[in-house]
């Protein structure tokens, strides 16, 4: 049976908006946010997901730079990206998925996955940005790291009993020894008459050998523990400290904070353990921002350079605005269980420290240059570095 030209123009209109029913149905429950932008950075649309995400209505951004919905650094670069891709062609993002942090309506920050599209129709060029928030993600994450933490802790603490046990068995020997020497020592000197040097000499070359001795234990203890060396293997720099500061950000206040994120373009991968950097990073990111929380000016500056003193190493900074170091806590800083936080535990910067001294390298605070405090580690440079920064 023929269809009429008519009858065929009404099937495509159907179709049409049939069509356009199914994907305003889809954008409307599909729970990832989606946004388009042109070629010059503005919002053409903005998924109902993407309102409840950022906090926007679609009114509020339409036809505005995506930019405002970027914390710094990526806010005031942004366009450069485009720029640099439309001059190049090169593709850092498109294509590409990649985590990295996002701004809502009221100045929060929170981590999301970046998926970005390119489309091109009518001579126009567009591109389309899938957004996950994984701030649930991340916290059931936590949760479950938490909980192995806590089943490490206690297997730890049954170890460390064992340990002791087996150190004060260890020990209690020649400790007795050197009691006894001592004490052999003493009576020779109180005794009447004259010191027989020979035996006094002898006394105190035994209690001599048993402090030796009690010190092998110890060291030869110590030896057995680092046994186990921390796996190590090549990983971006510009991704450890982006996640791990995004990570960082998770349920504190980041409003108000004037962030930037800048590695040397020669660095790219660095040999590490990639859970414990983002540990150290995370605790040093929090730090910081809990000594800026009263501060009228909240700046945090993550930056990754050459070693300038130890060739094949990258020197990573992490400095804030923050009140700046007590002289007093400044010597004792990395010692477990000294902090000025009334709820602290003092053993975040120890355990950084312990992370980072395990990777070969070194941590140390100074000043910062707002008067706050920047908190330096080290970490050897991966022998493949190209230096290709995209």
């Amino acid at each position: 049976m023929a269809v009429s030209d008519d009858e065929s123009e009404g099937l495509d209109l159907r179709d049409h908006r049939l069509e356009q029913a199914l994907l305003g149905s889809i954008l409307t429950t599909v729970p990832d946010a989606l946004i388009v932008i042109d070629m010059a950075g503005r919002i053409m649309s903005f998924s109902p997901a993407a309102q409840r995400m950022f906090q926007y209505a679609e009114t509020d951004v339409l036809g505005e730079n995506i930019s405002m919905l970027m914390p710094s650094p990526d806010r005031e670069r942004h366009d450069g990206y485009i720029g640099h891709y439309v001059a190049t062609g090169e593709k850092r993002i498109i294509g590409v998925g990649r985590l990295t942090s996002a701004r809502r309506r009221d100045g929060s920050t929170f981590p999301i996955e970046l998926s970005v599209g390119e489309v091109q129709a009518d001579g126009r060029r567009l591109f389309t940005g899938f957004i996950r928030d994984l701030t649930e993600r991340q916290q059931v994450e936590r949760r479950v790291a938490d909980l192995q933490a806590d089943l490490a802790h206690a297997g730890r603490v049954t170890a460390m009993g064992t340990l002791a046990a087996a150190l004060a068995h260890e020990l209690n020997q020649p400790l007795t020894a050197i009691a006894n020497y001592m004490e052999a020592g003493r009576d020779l000197l109180d005794g009447d008459g004259p010191v027989d040097r020979d035996l006094l000499r002898e006394a105190m070359d035994e209690s001599a050998g048993q402090a030796l001795r009690a010190g092998e234990i110890i060291r030869s203890l110590r030896e057995f523990i680092r046994r186990g060396e921390t796996l190590r293997q090549p990983e971006s720099l510009r991704g450890l400290l982006g996640e791990g500061a995004a990570l960082a950000f998770i349920g504190i206040d980041s409003r108000g904070i004037d962030m930037d994120v800048s590695v040397d373009p020669v660095i790219d991968r660095v040999m590490v353990n990639r859970v414990q950097l983002q540990q150290v990073v995370i605790n040093l990111v929090k730090n910081a921002v809990e000594a800026m929380q009263d501060r009228p000016v909240r700046i945090l500056r993550i930056t990754a350079i050459l070693s300038p003193d130890m060739p094949g190493k990258a020197q990573v900074t992490v400095a804030d605005s923050g009140p700046g170091l007590d002289p007093d806590m400044s010597r004792t800083l990395f010692t477990p269980f000294t902090t000025t936080k009334a709820r602290g535990m003092g053993v975040g910067l120890s355990i950084s420290q312990t992370i980072v001294e395990g990777h070969g390298g070194r941590i140390w605070a100074t000043s910062s240059p707002w008067g706050g405090t920047s908190f330096h580690f080290t970490l050897d440079i991966a022998d493949d570095s190209s230096g290709d920064a995209s």
